[in-house]
């Protein structure tokens, strides 16, 4: 404790010398609040103009605290001006001196307007790409196309965003990192991504995504990170929302089951009630959020040729008929101690529940034989409980603080799978039963100082997470799994870290100077007698970088460089010793030998703002190293498909991305953005162990891809907001072959009813039918293409009421 008092000590000392050496240039702040509930209020506009001539200053808004700061003010007398729509502009002097480099104002407080405007619906729209360029911020209320669905569905429509087998792509990587209010969490992985195709969008307010994270930020994910804004309101006195979709997917069958299966589901039903509560009284803030989201979801419907060097053919067809209830519940208090000091203890709940009944038949080339069926039923109950408890201490200076957080995260999967497989001759059942236990303790500490022409920021992290795991395996005739392929697994990480982060701005130029430091120990223990992997670990202690340099043109241009470092952790899952269908004849197995990827990244960004809109651009280059992906190849005597990840090597993602943001007038606005890039693998060997040790070699292989995105709002009287979406995604390569182009349009309306405390929205999606995932797959010893006619079409008809 005496060094981290000394450590503090230390950087007032310095940082205070730096503000005193330079004085002749002063940062001025301050808080504005509603002054009849004292709520914080963000984007209010705040003006610095000469008292003699008038003359503009300096400006800038609120953020979503309410707190402004503005930089380079010379000392002298000058007018403050205030103004934000719905509430009475103020006026009041300011008077700049020069013995302090920092001036905090008293709080200033907006009186609400009292002129009522009946029919009128006053909406603003915040700027989707931040002043830095680094991260873009977009409200899930104006998706209306993909209204009342999961939160992976709300994000297909977001620029620079792509879905690929319920996994998120940035710039076509899926290395992405998903934070919930910025914590990694099991809800979503840590260090990864998961589970976001069953997280209401209810219960989410705005979606983040960070091109080029900062050393605040953990390493892991050099994609970058989405964070999950979930909604928390902090009005006075008692409030609430109340919301209910429904909605009916698989509306007709897309391509026919192959013969002698069970029925894919169709009219399939979406139920998704929601509750908003908060109640606010002096300085405690009382606050609830629950959703739950009930989906039936023909999840699967892939139609396989596959072809084998001996001249073999065999159709087959995977269909997975997919029920899931997904509960989510988050309870919690602020409390302001006082002006200085505020505790904030919440926790969240959620419960996950998927049943899987799937069919798979196999047949010849000429479809006129069934070689087998294979049927199966999955039952998994996923529970996670997360205790979370953050102080905040504010220093007298404006912007100066320091917070302190800890986090506890439970996570079960329990899960059952059960697999018959009918042969012309006999019948044989497989069954499993997966029990896993992930817990994780993070504890921070984060320090902010404001400086004369910027800030520090600085902090420790500490996570401790154990995942054991136990499988028992219990197999029937003719199966083609190991014997011995339960048994028991623990996993063990400690990740300490340390970074510093200095932010430097004047009137042209913009510079960010970070360094994170990881230590990362993990270990993986596994039954001794297991038949082909042994226990095994690694550890690091690595630096992480980040650059940005920016260069103001003039108000409305700015330039950016950034540059950084980051890493891509084997997840648990990666590396389960545990063989497991993904069909019938491809067993995916993990590899406790895999190792972390880590990528160097350059960026250069373009934004130009005008009245209606803004243009930007950005250039991007990845290069990695230790590229992990899944292989699959088979061993000698055998069709059967083994998928394991390894470690393939030195890989490349560079293109470009840009957006315009154009309000052509008051009834219509849109938004077109556009990402192409190259992806390239060079040429690798890898081995994979399981079930036996066999080489596969892979030549280089590059492609260019792409994705093209159109969103049309349409504003009309009365209330009615309308939105029209068009998506296009180029053909694209992957581990071992290629993913071919999709194409979908989706729509919606909503309606402001009951003086704007009620909204009424319906929407469709994929109204064609064109979106259906196509693949060409060159293994070793094999080639299949695959098409699969998952639910794509989905109507949705919402309500929701604020009181």
């Amino acid at each position: 404790m005496l060094k981290v008092r000394l450590f503090f000590v230390l950087i007032s000392i310095i940082t205070a010398s730096v503000a005193n050496a330079q004085a002749s240039s002063i940062a001025i702040s301050g808080i504005i609040r509603n002054k009849a509930d004292k709520s914080a209020l963000p984007y209010v506009n705040v003006v610095v103009k000469n008292e003699k001539d008038s003359s503009f200053v300096a400006g800038t808004v609120t953020n979503d605290e309410g707190r402004f700061f503005i930089a380079s003010i010379k000392p002298g007398n000058y007018r403050l001006y205030i103004s934000f729509t719905g509430f009475e502009p103020k006026e009041q002097p300011l008077f700049v001196g020069s013995l302090s480099a920092f001036l905090d104002l008293p709080l200033i407080e907006l009186n609400e307007q009292s002129t009522v405007l009946e029919g009128v619906t006053v909406t603003t729209q915040t700027n989707g790409i931040s002043n830095k360029l680094d991260k873009k911020t977009y409200s899930v209320a104006d998706n209306i196309s993909q209204s009342g669905g999961s939160v992976l569905q709300s994000m297909q429509n977001l620029p620079g965003v792509t879905v690929q087998d319920g996994k998120v792509q940035l710039r076509g990587n899926d290395k992405v990192t998903v934070l919930i209010d910025g914590k990694q969490t099991a809800l979503t992985g840590f260090g990864s991504q998961t589970g976001l195709d069953n997280i209401p969008a209810s219960a989410i307010d705005k979606i983040e995504i960070i091109n080029n994270p900062s050393a605040k930020y953990d390493a892991n994910g050099n994609a970058g990170i989405i964070n999950i804004i979930m909604k928390k309101n902090k009005q006075n006195g008692f409030n609430g929302k109340v919301s209910l979709t429904s909605g009916l997917g698989s509306l007709w069958v897309r391509k026919e089951n192959l013969p002698s299966i069970r029925p894919q589901y169709t009219f399939t039903p979406k139920i998704n009630p929601s509750v908003s509560l908060n109640y606010r009284k002096d300085r405690v803030n009382l606050f609830l959020q629950a959703d739950n989201l009930y989906t039936q979801t023909l999840n699967k419907n892939e139609f396989v040729t596959r072809s084998y060097d001996d001249g073999t053919i065999i159709n087959s067809q995977l269909k997975r008929n997919r029920n899931t209830n997904f509960l989510t519940t988050k309870a919690g208090v602020d409390w302001s101690i006082n002006e200085q000091n505020t505790l904030t203890v919440s926790g969240m709940y959620g419960s996950e529940k998927i049943i899987d009944r799937g069919d798979q038949p196999f047949f010849n080339g000429a479809i006129s034989q069934r070689l087998r069926l294979w049927q199966f039923l999955e039952d998994e109950l996923k529970t996670t409980a997360m205790a979370t408890a953050s102080y905040m201490h504010r220093f007298k200076e404006a912007g100066h603080l320091l917070n302190v957080g800890f986090n506890y995260t439970f996570h079960r999967e329990d899960e059952q799978y059960f697999y018959d497989n009918y042969l012309p001759s006999s019948t044989g059942t497989d069954a499993f039963k997966l029990l896993s236990d992930e817990q994780v303790y993070d504890f921070n500490i984060d320090y902010i100082r404001p400086l004369k022409y910027g800030r520090i920021e600085t902090g420790i992290k500490l996570r401790n997470r154990s995942i054991p795991t136990n499988m028992d395996f219990r197999p029937g005739a003719n199966s083609v799994l190991d014997m011995e392929a339960g048994g028991w697994a623990d996993y063990r990480e400690l990740i300490p870290a340390v970074y510093g982060n200095y932010v430097f701005e004047n009137e042209k130029w913009e510079a960010e100077l970070g360094l994170r430091m990881e230590y990362v120990k993990i270990r993986y223990d596994v039954n001794p007698n297991h038949s082909t992997y042994k226990s095994d670990g690694y550890n690091y202690t690595q630096p992480f970088p980040n650059m940005r340099l920016a260069y103001k043109l003039n108000e409305n241009n700015k330039l950016s460089v950034f540059y950084n470092r980051r890493v891509d952790r084997p997840n648990e899952v990666d590396i389960r010793i545990f063989p497991k269908y993904d069909d019938a004849e491809i067993i995916k197995v993990g590899n406790p030998a895999l190792r972390p990827q880590f990528t160097n990244s350059i960026e250069l960004g373009y934004k130009n703002t005008w009245s209606r809109g803004y243009f930007y651009a950005a250039l991007y280059h990845r290069f990695a190293n230790g590229t992990i992906t899944r292989i699959s190849s088979t061993v000698p005597g055998s069709t059967l498909i083994y998928a394991i990840f390894q470690n393939a090597g030195r890989s490349y993602n560079t293109g470009m991305e840009a957006i315009v943001n154009q309000k052509v007038s008051d009834a219509y606005s849109f938004n077109i953005n556009g990402n192409i890039y190259r992806n390239q693998i060079n040429a690798f060997t890898v081995q994979n162990k399981y079930p036996a040790p066999n080489t596969f070699s892979a030549d280089q292989r590059s492609a260019m891809s792409g994705n093209l995105k159109l969103n049309n709002t349409l504003r009309f009287a009365k209330g009615w907001d309308a939105q029209l979406t068009a998506v296009y995604l180029a053909p694209d390569i992957i581990s071992q072959g290629k993913i071919l182009s999709r194409f979908s349009i989706d729509a919606g309306a909503k309606k402001i009813v009951q003086k704007g405390k009620g909204e009424l929205f319906f929407n469709a999606t994929d109204l064609l039918n064109t979106m259906v995932i196509k693949r060409k797959i060159d293994g070793m010893g094999f080639r299949y293409t695959s098409n699969d006619y998952y639910e794509t079409q989905v109507i949705r008809l919402g309500y929701s009421y604020k009181f």
